[in-house]
């Protein structure tokens, strides 16, 4: 069988590891960057407690990836306090040298990015990892997408604004600034805000705090859950994966896992679509409670009378995978959260 996996990022990384274990496979990666130009957006922050396990199924040691393990997280909440989060687990890590280990003895074709009818006529599987872009997958009508940025820099020694993880909410929630140290003096900073604003910001902080800019990054997040990216599949030969059937944690807009986690019950379910559809859409059912949640936030639409019982599930469901988020989650904390 030969399979093609478009996209090389986080679920694209993980799927060329593990697919190219079955010696009856043929597997293909295809990348649009140039090699020397790949490289892994988004802020690299994740959770070493889940992390650990799905690195070693590739035969990989996520220690060695580590680049600095959180203590606290400061959340400024736009001039109503601050909450202080005590971390379990957060850690930033060199997310593009993961990436290259994974696919490291794997066939990728870097600068290329195929048209679908190419790759149908090649091979028997097309596997959509592209993200956002979807290239591969039918086109969604009615979906919610933020727009970011990030800059990744250097500060000299002593210099640095903050120690450790600091993310700065933006009003009714329309998104966030973040600040994730990287060890050695660099940091990636950068925001994301349905309502654009986050350019703004992010350009106020780079002038308020003397650096080294290193580099320069962005791209939108889907925030739509899989329930509303139906279909992951066209139907004939393309399968999507990831960020391309909305696999984003739209609270935090932090797909690493969640898109790994995909990538996985695709391995697990490869010939069977209707199971695999039935998977991903139980793994992620609580994906579109919180996303429900957000959309109110933005939309200025939230009660705290009559959405009360959907905000307490979701503080159940954190409460209740602590060691997946890498943070210690109270209700007071939550409760600050949603009144900006």
């Amino acid at each position: 069988m030969k399979i093609a996996v478009v996209g090389i990022g986080v679920a694209g990384a993980y799927l060329m590891n593990r697919l190219s274990d079955d010696h009856n496979t043929h597997v293909v990666g295809f990348e649009r960057m140039q090699k020397d130009e790949h490289d892994a957006v988004c802020a690299w922050a994740t959770c070493e407690n889940v992390m650990a396990g799905l690195t070693k199924t590739c035969g990989l040691n996520f220690d060695d990836y580590v680049l600095h393990n959180g203590q606290h997280m400061q959340v400024d909440l736009e001039g109503k306090g601050t909450v202080d989060i005590r971390l379990k687990g957060m850690v930033s890590y060199d997310k593009l040298r993961l990436i290259q280990d994974m696919t490291r003895g794997t066939e990728i074709k870097f600068g290329r990015a195929p048209r679908k009818d190419e790759l149908e006529s090649d091979f028997d599987i097309i596997i959509d990892s592209t993200g956002f872009h979807r290239n591969y997958l039918p086109r969604l009508g009615n979906e919610t997408w933020i727009p970011c940025v990030q800059y990744k820099v250097r500060y000299h020694p002593g210099k640095e604004p903050f120690g450790d993880f600091y993310l700065r909410a933006f009003p009714s929630m329309s998104g966030y600034f973040w600040y994730f140290p990287l060890g050695n003096g660099q940091v990636h900073i950068g925001a994301g805000d349905f309502l654009k604003s986050h350019n703004h910001f992010v350009d106020e902080f780079l002038n308020k705090y003397d650096c080294e800019v290193i580099k320069k990054v962005g791209r939108p997040v889907r925030l739509t859950p899989p329930e509303n990216c139906e279909p992951f599949t066209d139907g004939r030969k393309s399968i999507g994966a990831g960020e391309s059937i909305g696999t984003v944690y739209p609270l935090l807009g932090e797909g690493i896992i969640p898109s790994t986690w995909c990538a996985e019950l695709l391995v697990q379910n490869l010939h069977d679509m209707t199971a695999y559809r039935q998977a991903v859409l139980e793994k992620f059912k609580i994906y579109s409670l919180v996303f429900k949640f957000i959309k109110l936030k933005i939309t200025g639409r939230f009660n705290m009378i009559k959405h009360g019982i959907d905000m307490l599930k979701l503080y159940r469901h954190m409460k209740s995978e602590e060691e997946r988020y890498g943070m210690n989650v109270k209700m007071s904390d939550m409760l600050k959260v949603s009144q900006i």
